[in-house]
Parts: structure tokens; C-alpha cells; sequence
């Protein structure tokens, strides 16, 4: 028999209980080599090399928390599993939407929720209506308009931006919401389609603290992490900070292993050693082999990662701020995507490297 950690979560202290389950030794061999799973309501993938806790399964429904009535906007790679988790693990009631109607409908026939034809009938009478989309622009086009969300904001709903976008947009929609008299958080996310999946990201948030005591126990249902780091606009500013560090740490991941391969260095080797001192990274942890295999269908896309580095640049020239690197990162995925590669994954930066 094997052992493997569950974690639960207590949504109103945010303590975390570690229970340890005894498995037999076929489970765990399953989960290490990510064999989809027969759960009691639905499968589950471990994607080890993904996830960010390769011992991490799911858990089961929150208790002790109030059942909403909610919308989600946006089923794509990340909204239509952390829709899901909504249901599974929030025992939430909810409607969701997509610009493509069969998305919806297939996520209703999966989870059980109510597909909406329109943003607007799914926020109708919302408590919590929760969007995940594109950019700046697709979050306009599901928000206003005599279909949008912001005409179907029952009075005092709160509404709660998943979509990596700028600080002004942020700003903008909470003061629509206002006027609506409705709420608002600015809540970028994390952790990438693995974290949506196994419902461990981390959500940056900005907004009234009253209205983030109200959202943070949805929001647990496919998080690991929730910090409200300011007003509304800190949330995204937050992600702004942790795309720029990533973009450093990618390139330098990248240079690192193109040298040693150079070098004549065993890469797997090094990495043993140095990532275990000031080095280490998750990144480095969780991409180096797949990096040294020349393997770049994992994780977050390059042409997303380019609209977000985007987004830093321009609250740069607007707040003063220098970001040298991030420009120059900026530039080499615009060289990845000129290769063919804008659907490849942020640590494509390697080959680039290796032309």
C-alpha cells in the first residue's frame, strides 16, 4: 500500500487539513503514470508534470459553504474546467456561456449547469457572475450591450473578471458596475490549463475587501491560492508583476540549458543539483526535460504569453516603470512565433536558441 496526501480546504479560515488516504500500490502507479482515473462523479488526469504538486488529488465538495447562484462567461481552455469545479466541488447552480453555443452545451451535458444563449440571460438573476475570456476587447463585447452581462447584473451581484487584461479595463468595468449597482473584482488567474483543471490556481485580487469575503469561498472551488492584493486594478497589476518574472526566468532557463547542452553537460544532472539551491524554479523543475527534448506542447501559449507581456509593457509606459527584459523577452517570442511557433508553450524560448 501507498500514501498520498488530500488536501481540504476550510473555506472561512483558509487553514489546510493534510489527510492522509491509503491507496493500493496499482492506484498509485496509475496516478504516476497519469492514467486517467475513475472518480466517483467524474474522471480526473493527473498530469504530474503539469500540476503544480505532483502528489495533489482532487478534492471532494467544499462544506460549509454557502450554495450560490452563479454565471460563467468564457468556456475556454482555462473557464470550462473551473466552470466545472463550480458544480463538482461548490455545489453551485450555474449558467454559463460561450460565444460558441455547442462549447456551452457541451459543458452543460458534462456538468449538469444551464447553458445560456446570451451573457445576458446567463447573468439574469446571478448572485455571482464570473467571466474568463480573450482580452480587453472580448471582455467588452460579452459586458456591454443589450445582451452583455452588465444588462442581466441583478442590483448588488458581483461581478468577478477572470480575464488577464489591463489595469484600466479593470477600472472601467467597476465603475460601470457601479452605476449598475452592482460589485466588482478584478481576479486574473495563475497556474495555467493544469491548475484550471485540477482546480489548484492562484487568483490575484483586486477590489473592496467585503465584496473579496463574499467571492472567496467560490473561488476556492478551483483554487489553491486567493490573495486580495489591493483596489480594483491590483489584481491585475499582480499578474502584470508575475508574467514579468516568468518571462525572465524562461529566458534564463533557456540560456542556462543551451549552454550546458553546449557544454557537453548531463542537463537532467545539473538540474538536480542546482534546483535545489538559488536557482531552482518551478519552471525549472517542470520544463527542463521537455525543454531538452525539444517537447513545447505544454502549458501557456506563446501568443498569449506575448498579449500579456503586451499588457505589462503598456502599464509601463504609463506608470514610468523601466522593464528592459521583459521588452527584450517580448521580441524573442515574437521570434518563436515567426518560426511557427505561437501555439507552442512559453519555454519555446530554447529554440530559438538552438536555429
Amino acid at each position: 500500500m501507498s500514501t498520498i496526501p488530500r488536501r481540504k480546504a476550510c473555506c472561512q479560515y483558509r487553514k489546510i487539513v493534510i489527510l492522509t488516504l491509503q491507496i493500493p500500490d496499482s492506484l498509485s502507479c496509475a496516478i504516476e503514470h497519469s492514467t486517467p482515473l475513475e472518480m466517483p462523479s467524474r474522471q480526473f488526469r493527473f498530469t504530474r508534470a503539469d500540476s503544480f504538486d505532483a502528489d495533489w488529488t482532487p478534492d471532494p465538495p467544499i462544506e460549509d459553504v454557502k450554495q450560490m447562484k452563479v454565471a460563467f462567461i468564457g468556456l475556454g481552455t482555462m473557464g470550462f474546467p473551473m466552470a466545472g469545479h463550480l458544480v463538482r466541488k461548490g455545489q453551485h447552480e450555474v449558467a454559463v456561456y460561450n460565444r460558441t453555443q455547442s462549447r456551452a452545451d457541451l459543458w452543460a451535458a458534462e456538468f449538469g449547469g444551464r447553458a445560456a444563449p446570451t451573457p445576458r440571460t446567463a447573468a439574469d438573476g446571478a448572485e455571482i457572475v464570473f467571466m474568463c475570456v480573450g482580452n480587453d476587447d472580448d471582455v467588452r463585447s460579452v459586458f456591454y450591450g443589450d445582451d452583455g452581462v452588465l444588462a442581466g447584473l441583478a442590483h448588488g451581484a458581483l461581478l468577478v473578471d477572470h480575464t488577464t487584461a489591463s489595469a484600466e479595463l479593470a477600472r472601467e468595468l467597476g465603475l460601470a458596475a457601479s452605476k449598475a449597482g452592482a460589485r466588482f473584482l478584478d481576479a486574473p488567474v495563475s497556474g495555467g490549463q493544469a491548475g484550471a483543471e485540477n482546480g489548484v490556481l492562484t487568483v490575484m485580487v483586486g477590489g473592496d475587501p467585503a465584496d473579496f469575503e463574499t467571492a472567496r469561498p467560490v473561488l476556492d472551488s478551483y483554487s489553491r491560492m486567493v490573495g486580495l492584493m489591493g483596489p480594483v486594478g491590483a489584481g491585475q497589476l499582480t499578474k502584470m508583476m508575475n508574467q514579468i518574472c516568468i518571462a525572465g526566468l524562461v529566458e534564463g532557463l533557456s540560456e542556462a540549458i543551451h549552454f550546458g547542452q553546449k557544454a557537453g553537460l548531463d542537463i537532467s544532472k545539473v538540474v538536480e543539483v542546482i534546483s535545489k539551491g538559488a536557482a531552482g524554479s518551478w519552471q525549472m523543475e517542470n520544463r527542463h526535460k521537455t525543454m531538452e527534448a525539444g517537447r513545447y506542447d505544454f502549458g501557456f501559449a506563446v501568443e498569449w504569453m506575448r498579449k500579456d507581456l503586451g499588457i505589462c509593457l503598456a502599464e509601463a509606459r504609463r506608470n514610468g516603470a523601466s522593464l528592459p527584459v521583459t521588452a527584450l523577452v517580448d521580441q524573442f517570442y515574437a521570434e518563436i512565433e515567426a518560426m511557427g511557433g505561437k501555439r507552442w508553450d512559453t519555454s519555446s524560448l530554447l529554440a530559438r536558441l538552438d536555429r
